[in-house]
């Protein structure tokens, strides 16, 4: 089955003006298991608390005859069980889980849709693609701002961007490089699905779960059409001076040369946006004076040091390198900072009473993650603070196991020889 879709990834990467009109074939017995095979059993059930391991007990018959259902367009995905998971500004983000059955279709047609569309997707596009990741994005926008005479930085974000997709404008940016009629009728079936919520169905009308392993897809197309290509093709040929756009899922930076075609961008995008139903979020959506000549201009003015902005949980500062020059660098956002300490404190404080060395070799793998993601380039002393704080954490609770004090300071440096913590490294190399 892989070779059927490479052959669509080929052909569309060899004519990225075809239009494909019979794939849904693809999505067979073989797929299914495949797609079946990669999803994590350990994940949360749907509304039909079918789990991996009890759909595996007639695997070969639940999807021969998912297959069949598929072809008579029997199949009706049940709805999505929503649950709310805390954001770092205080507020809940909507979580859609489906039932697994639910999943292995919604991760076959994820793979259909995904060889069709990937290599039409613009370049300034990187969120949820392959071979393509955050750190990514970060080295386009550090090379627009270093090496393009960027003077002015518009960074935006959408407004509900998951939850703002309006299903029949999904529906046409599919149909311009994919009009299986089976295909689009499997995407209906997936978008109108509906949610349970406190024992009760609601419809889904509008936008995509979160949670849909098809989702992340499906919004690439959307802001495909809506931002990238209109950026592409509409916007950046009326500009004079130079221009660039990063997005990564729904948030995006776009750089300047001149401020009235910044000034220009942002009434032109949000006109954009009410046409396909999205909104820019206004608190978290700017203009600001960055770039080469930033800290000279405002100084001339009287305005102070060039503003920061954050994306991709980092904050972006103008500064100068060793070598005297102007330099863009990164450290860890304040926000990403006080919601990982405050996540890795709570997890430490819950595990407390484990074996100490299980302890901080948990603690160990939350660390690596944390430094494979925040170790670039410049960031030295976010990632130091950070094993600071964990380790006066891990102090503190340890110390909290029982009524007695378990540890003093020279004892605990002590049992850290024993067992260390993981040291802070640069791993990302941004120039």
């Amino acid at each position: 089955m892989a070779t059927g879709l490479n052959r669509i990834r080929e052909m569309s990467l060899k004519d990225p003006n075809m239009v494909f009109t019979s794939v849904y074939h693809m999505i067979n017995y073989d797929l299914l298991y495949k797609c079946y095979k990669a999803l994590d059993g350990s994940k949360a059930s749907g509304v039909d608390k079918v789990t991996k391991a009890e759909y595996a007990l007639n695997l070969e018959e639940n999807l021969k005859d998912l297959v069949e259902r598929l072809k008579r367009h029997y199949f009706r995905p049940q709805a999505s069980l929503r649950v709310y998971i805390p954001k770092g500004n205080g507020k809940l983000r909507p979580l859609g889980i489906s039932a697994f059955e639910d999943k292995i279709v919604q991760f076959a047609l994820k793979e259909v849709l995904e060889a069709v569309f990937e290599s039409k997707f613009c370049d300034t596009m990187y969120g949820f693609r392959p071979n393509r990741s955050c750190h990514d994005a970060l080295r386009e926008l550090n090379r627009l701002i270093m090496y393009e005479n960027t003077n002015w930085i518009v960074d935006a974000d959408i407004k509900g961007y998951f939850n703002s997709l309006e299903h029949e404008v999904i529906l046409n940016a599919i149909k311009f490089r994919l009009a299986d009629p089976n295909i689009l009728w499997l995407v209906k079936k997936m978008l109108t699905a509906g949610i349970m919520e406190e024992g009760s169905w609601k419809p889904s009308t509008i936008g995509t779960e979160q949670g849909n392993l098809a989702s992340p897809v499906i919004a690439n197309i959307y802001m495909h059409y809506t931002l990238a290509k209109w950026f592409e093709v509409k916007f950046k040929p009326t500009c004079r001076g130079k221009c660039g756009l990063v997005i990564y899922a729904d948030d995006f930076v776009a750089t300047f040369q001149h401020k009235d075609e910044a000034e220009r961008f942002l009434k032109e995008v949000a006109e954009r946006f009410a046409e396909v139903g999205l909104e820019l979020e206004p608190e978290k959506t700017r203009l600001i004076e960055f770039g080469r000549f930033a800290e000279e201009n405002r100084e001339k003015r009287g305005e102070g040091r060039p503003e920061t902005f954050d994306f991709l949980g980092f904050t972006h500062y103008c500064t100068k390198g060793k070598s005297g020059y102007f330099c863009v660098k990164r450290k860890t956002s304040k926000k990403k900072f006080k919601d990982k300490v405050k996540a890795i404190t709570l997890f430490i404080k819950e595990n407390r009473h484990v074996k100490v060395s299980d302890l901080i070799r948990a603690v160990n793998l939350r660390l690596r993650g944390h430094y494979q993601y925040y170790g670039i380039s410049d960031n030295s002393k976010s990632l130091v603070n950070f094993k600071c704080l964990v380790m006066k954490a891990l102090f503190k609770w340890l110390n909290r196991r029982s009524q007695r004090r378990s540890y003093t300071w020279d004892g605990f440096n002590e049992l850290l020889k024993i067992f260390p913590l993981e040291e802070p490294r640069i791993l990302v190399k941004m120039y």
